[in-house]
């Protein structure tokens, strides 16, 4: 995100640019979608379909999951699944970070890597495998449910 533009992309291009930059057709649809998941906190569909709505009325959810999977299979967004939750998006893509989930209330908080650059663990056995990446959930209790729970 640039200080100058609060929608614009990590890597600072505007939504619609980052559209057409990752080969995207440019539709009110994307941009309003891009813009909702960078301006959220790990949205689940329904509150991806409510933003998009907002910026540009009515809006199926099958074009909003349709939208998400373009936009995550172009590397725009980032879809986590903690276990036992639902699918969640994120605008923070090309870096090597992790999640924190709280138990309790679900929130999900993103927390850089210790190591820095992925894979940021190495397997005992990585059993022919050329690694890229590696997906770490920390869980816990967040300091709200922390302080509700003593």
């Amino acid at each position: 995100m640039t200080d100058s533009d609060p929608l614009a992309t990590a890597d600072g291009l505007p939504s619609a640019d980052a559209l057409r930059r990752a080969g995207l057709r440019v539709t009110a649809v994307r941009v309003a979608l891009l813009e909702t998941v960078r301006s959220g906190d790990h949205l689940g569909v329904e509150a991806v379909a409510a933003g998009v709505r907002g910026r540009v009325g009515h809006v199926s959810l099958q074009a909003v999951y349709e939208a998400l999977h373009a936009l995550g299979a172009a590397g725009l967004v980032r879809r986590i699944e903690p276990a036992g939750g639902t699918p969640r998006f994120e605008g923070r893509v090309g870096d090597n970070h992790h999640h924190l989930v709280c138990r309790s209330c679900g929130v999900v908080a993103d927390v850089d890597c210790a190591v820095g650059e992925a894979p940021c663990l190495a397997p005992a056995d990585d059993r022919g495998f050329t690694l890229s990446e590696a997906e770490v959930i920390y869980w816990g209790l967040c300091a709200e449910c922390s302080t509700e729970h003593h």
